[in-house]
């Protein structure tokens, strides 16, 4: 072989050799630096709530918390007693804001043990006024404010005292000093049969009626029936979630007494946002309002332990209003600013047992003028 020939096969030799080298080194990259299937991809999980956690589950932060713990969350918002009404295939959850719904969908759940309801959080009913209503109240002995007028105590035998006698803003002492109170005295609520604030305001003011009593059938439920008629008569038409008659008062339209969750005022004063003349009035007799998230699936099960226990998501709860189960010191510390409309303690205030959501359901359609159920 002449030396040009044995020159080009060893060129031919190297570059065989470079090749395979480059492969390698490509292959090692490709190997060592490019994506990594880490089995971790977010698991999607869809479900019902109520309007009043919309701004909750939109939060980016808390889609963020719930995205490092691998879920996405998709929901679409109901009334609470509406849910029942819905098919349920498809859904990981229901999220109602009490319990008596919460046990109307266990009971059609297609697995009856996945779907024991968790409680994250909590929020009492109150009535948001006007400072001009609330002084009014306190004047004619309905409602007690504290020291500075922006929240205080509402006296619910007396309102209903008031509401059985049809008493008017009018007839009240002091009330000619404000042309904007007029016409009937009553608190704004929702749709007893489409929404849980409303059917639990019925379930209050139906203990306070009934000397204490938690009803317990119909002829109970009969024994109230006339006043609870009046209470939800006088308001016309009522809106089926609790989020739009807030916004209306906010904004200075509507009716100048509102039931709304305790959660909807402390998400407020928490975002800063400008309270205007609002008084926060803790009924002496409420309900609390227990959110019962229902899991239908193993994956909405999921999401009710990491709403229950995750320091990161019960921590953002607390930003958008909601009291968190159990101890909860996230709560106290991060309203503790506000103390002059909110009562950390609920001092003063009794709570009053709810009835079965077969009762409930009597006392709404009672309520609203549609006779004895079938």
């Amino acid at each position: 072989m002449g030396f040009r020939e044995h020159a080009a096969r060893v060129r031919r030799i190297l570059g065989i050799v470079l090749a395979v080298l480059l492969l390698g080194g490509v292959a090692f990259v490709l190997v060592t630096n490019g994506p990594q299937d880490k089995g971790t991809a977010p698991k999607t999980v869809r479900g019902v709530i109520g309007s009043e956690k919309g701004e909750f589950f939109a939060d980016p932060d808390v889609v963020k918390a719930l995205a490092a713990q691998g879920l996405t969350v998709n929901t679409e918002t109901s009334g609470s007693w509406d849910m029942e009404q819905l098919p349920l295939k498809g859904y990981d959850f229901a999220f109602p804001a009490s319990k008596g719904p919460a046990d109307e969908l266990r009971a059609k759940a297609p697995d009856k043990a996945v779907a024991a309801p968790l409680r994250p959080f909590y929020s009492p009913l109150v009535v948001v006024a006007h400072s001009n209503a609330a002084r009014v109240l306190a004047a004619n002995g309905l409602a007690a404010l504290g020291a500075r007028g922006t929240s205080g105590i509402l006296r619910m035998d007396a309102y209903l005292a008031a509401v059985r006698a049809d008493r008017g803003w009018q007839q009240l002492k002091g009330a000619d000093k404000h042309t904007e109170l007029s016409g009937t005295l009553f608190i704004t609520s929702t749709d007893p049969l489409a929404s849980s604030s409303g059917a639990l305001y019925l379930a209050a003011a139906g203990y306070v009626a009934d000397g204490g009593r938690v009803a317990d059938g119909s002829q109970a439920v009969g024994r109230t029936a006339p006043l609870l008629r009046k209470l939800t008569r006088v308001q016309g038409a009522q809106q089926t979630n609790s989020d739009a008659p807030f916004r209306d008062f906010v904004s200075g339209v509507g009716n100048p007494l509102v039931l709304v969750y305790e959660s909807q005022v402390a998400a407020q004063l928490l975002a800063g946002r400008p309270m205007g003349d609002l008084v926060v009035l803790y009924p002496d007799t409420t309900v609390n309002s227990d959110h019962t998230l229902v899991p239908l699936t193993e994956a909405g099960k999921e999401l009710g332990r990491l709403l229950s226990e995750d320091p990161e998501l019960r921590r953002l709860a607390v930003r958008h209003g909601f009291r968190p189960q159990g101890a909860a010191p996230e709560f106290t510390e991060a309203t503790d600013p506000y103390g002059a409309y909110l009562n950390q303690t609920l001092t003063g205030v009794r709570q009053a047992p709810v009835p079965t959501g077969t009762v409930l359901r009597d006392m709404a359609r009672r309520a609203r003028d549609q006779g004895d159920p079938a």
